[in-house]
């Protein structure tokens, strides 16, 4: 069994917790507080992880083990209606699952895990999380106007969400069929003329600190919508910005991962390459090839307010940015509001539906 973390107040014994405001290590007994590099030589020191700089296709650098000593304390706590784990210590009271809500028991040790290289600690606290909750909620015409007042908040969570982190360069040849098309008239006649035009666009693009989270219980459009993070702020690792938080574990390896960051990347090398063809009415790609070079990534750990709500017996999840204050979530429709709507309007009830459900989501 895992010992307890004491992240212990030099003035008077208590727990101290990392406070996103400060961005330092504080106690909420005595208010004394410490940034990291001073609260860790005050315990005998830590080291950060620099990971090196060399490069080959998808090389993972840095992502090394746990140090000796560096996880004492920590608990692994394991909810046994969704499977969700999440890393935490004795002062975070992990007493219940932030994705679902039921109860957590302790699992067990961290053999075979990898240590985060990166984290970007929380700058919000709960109260932003709360209000930009709140905020959310306004503006939205098909909101059911009873869900404001009667849905439940039934827990608020900070939790650190795990993610690979991929850097690559990609180099694209794409050719273009394009049409251009002049319409002009005299007295009697109208003309049409139609010039076609091949294009041809040769390049490199960078991306750098491209995420995918590699967490199976982490809906990864919902991840995907709180971004971006800002890696700039991004510090080496230290469990000492876990005190007062929990950390979600990874179960997914960086190789299940890849496809989806290749996808991403390569979709954003083709859209980066389309933005140079410009002044033509139509536009197809007739030849497009991507490959995707000197690929690396980084195992880090980002910040999430995770919301847990209950409203007619039905529990909707809200994430919010720990860094940015960006909030998401999935809200209910009121039915009748919203075929008034489509009947004044005429368009199709599936096409409408589409629609409200991402202006509801995402706005």
């Amino acid at each position: 069994m895992s010992e307890v973390i004491e992240y212990k107040c030099p003035a008077c014994g208590g727990a101290m917790e990392f406070d996103s405001s400060s961005q330092k290590m504080k106690c909420p007994y005595c208010d004394t507080e410490m940034s990291i590099a001073d609260y860790q030589m005050a315990q005998g020191g830590a080291d950060g992880v620099d990971p090196d700089n060399g490069s080959a296709d998808w090389t993972a650098n840095g992502s090394g083990q746990w140090e000796d000593g560096e996880t004492e304390g920590m608990r692994i706590y394991s909810c046994q209606s969704c499977g969700g784990e999440i890393i935490a210590d004795e002062t975070t009271g992990a007493s219940a699952c932030p994705f679902c809500g039921n109860p957590v028991v302790m699992k067990g040790q961290f053999s075979g895990d990898l240590k985060p290289d990166y984290v970007i600690p929380f700058k919000l606290d709960k109260k932003a999380a709360k209000e930009a909750y709140y905020k959310h909620l306004k503006g939205k015409s098909f909101l059911p106007k009873v869900f404001k007042a009667e849905n439940h908040i039934d827990e608020i969570k900070g939790i650190y969400v795990p993610f690979w982190i991929f850097d690559a360069e990609v180099h694209g040849d794409i050719s273009y069929n394009a049409e251009k098309i002049r319409i002009w008239q005299d007295r009697s006649m109208e003309y049409t003329e139609h010039n076609y035009y091949e294009i041809h666009r040769s390049g490199s693009v960078s991306f750098k600190n491209v995420p995918t989270d590699c967490s199976k219980k982490m809906d990864d459009a919902l991840m995907e919508s709180i971004e971006p993070y800002h890696f700039s702020e991004a510090v080496p690792f230290n469990p000492a910005y876990l005190a007062g938080y929990a950390a979600d574990r990874y179960d997914m390896k960086a190789e299940e991962c890849i496809r989806r960051a290749d996808n991403r990347i390569r979709s954003s090398a083709i859209n980066a390459f389309r933005e140079t063809v410009q002044g033509y009415q139509n536009v197809s790609e007739s030849h497009t090839n991507i490959q995707t070079r000197n690929a690396r990534y980084w195992y880090a750990l980002y910040p999430v307010w995770i919301l847990n709500t209950t409203w007619a017996g039905k529990k909707y999840i809200f994430a919010m940015n720990g860094q940015t204050g960006k909030m998401v979530g999935d809200l209910p429709l009121d039915k009748k509001q919203f075929r008034k709507f489509a009947a004044g309007c005429g368009l199709g009830i599936s096409a409408l539906l589409c629609i409200i459900q991402i202006i509801m989501t995402l706005v």
